[in-house]
């Protein structure tokens, strides 16, 4: 009852500006808004996931709280993008154990994990820093060759259901280039005319958009670095540990920072964020993903430091807990939404094209 009352609402919302059609220049939403007179299921999926939560549409809506209208595409569409990362999950009650217990969940999987590390390499450590002196190459590469598989399945299988449930077909090679270009560029999230998003209030500033291109290319950094450790393991024969003028090292510390300031920016814009423009319901996952991304980089930053310490075992055994927390949380976060934003990006891109 509760999820039907979200998407009427979000419904109502969209007639209400179809027939105003003053935000129609703001971003992506808006045309694509126009293109439907009748609204189903999956368009408001579509809808939601093609916002980027800007918030700029909301201080310019005359119909916004407190208006009787209750106009309020942000806070609506943020709900509607949480339903639809549990709809389209893959396995889908996953997402609800997540959902209802983020924090818990989050915390007693690091626990777990943290405590099978250390009853299964108790008393191992590394004078010269090289983690396979505390945990074998095979033992580790193996655990995370197992989750990340599950988790890449898990992953596709919700991109797809959600892709086929909107009607993406008939990519044409220019609409994906496209929108690659906006998604590397964020483009939508520069506010009208690149002034800067109304957000976390309604002052205009890019800095979300600052943070979220550090986070986003910080992960792509660490995921570089990882890929160039294990191609210098496998085929140059150089192994860990690596200084910071091997580019294994070099991405992983760079990638690093740029997560620590991106995340961290990140929440500390999402506990300023005016209450309005937040679903107040669906955004504790947001703040254990957010979290749990930060973690993960800062541990990663704490192994370079204390590499040849006393307490790298410790160390190492809570960073890689992280990970796989991280890792098992993926495909029910809000990671998912980078995917669908895209996936949405390039069906609204398709259509502007054959239209």
């Amino acid at each position: 009852m509760k999820i039907t009352r979200i998407y009427e609402d979000a419904m109502k919302s969209c007639v209400i500006c179809n027939s105003c059609r003053y935000c129609e220049g703001l971003c992506a939403v808006f045309p694509a808004m126009e293109k439907k007179r009748v609204f189903n299921l999956q368009d408001m999926d579509y809808l939601a996931n093609l916002c980027h939560n800007c918030s700029e549409c909301f201080y310019d809506c005359q119909y916004a709280p407190p208006h009787e209208f209750n106009v309020s595409i942000p806070a609506q569409f943020a709900a509607l993008r949480q339903q639809s990362y549990k709809k389209y999950a893959f396995p889908n009650f996953l997402s609800f154990i997540f959902e209802k217990n983020a924090f818990i969940s989050a915390l007693l999987l690091v626990v777990l994990f943290f405590a099978g590390f250390y009853l299964a390499f108790a008393g191992k450590n590394s004078q010269s820093g090289d983690f396979f002196d505390i945990m074998p190459y095979t033992y580790m590469t193996s655990l995370f060759s197992i989750v990340g598989i599950l988790v890449l399945i898990a992953l596709i299988v919700g991109i797809v259901k959600y892709a086929k449930a909107i009607e993406l077909k008939n990519v044409s090679f220019s609409a994906f280039i496209q929108t690659l270009k906006d998604a590397l560029s964020l483009k939508y999230l520069g506010g009208h005319k690149n002034e800067g998003c109304t957000y976390p209030n309604e002052t205009r500033s890019n800095v979300r958009k600052i943070f979220h291109h550090l986070t986003a290319y910080g992960f792509i950094f660490c995921f570089i670095a990882t890929s160039l450790g294990a191609f210098y393991h496998h085929f140059l024969h150089i192994y860990a540990p690596y200084d910071l003028t091997q580019f294994p090292k070099l991405f992983g510390f760079i990638g690093g920072i740029f997560l620590c300031i991106g995340t961290l920016g990140l929440l500390i814009l999402k506990l300023k964020a005016d209450k309005k423009l937040i679903d107040k319901e669906s955004v504790g996952m947001d703040y254990v993903f957010i979290l749990m991304l930060f973690i993960v980089s800062f541990t990663g930053l704490l192994l370079m430091f204390f590499r040849e310490s006393e307490y790298l075992a410790a160390l190492l055994w809570l960073h890689l807990s992280c990970i796989l927390t991280f890792f098992i949380l993926l495909p029910y976060s809000k990671f998912v939404h980078m995917f669908y934003r895209f996936t949405a990006l390039l069906k609204y891109n398709t259509e502007e094209e054959q239209h």
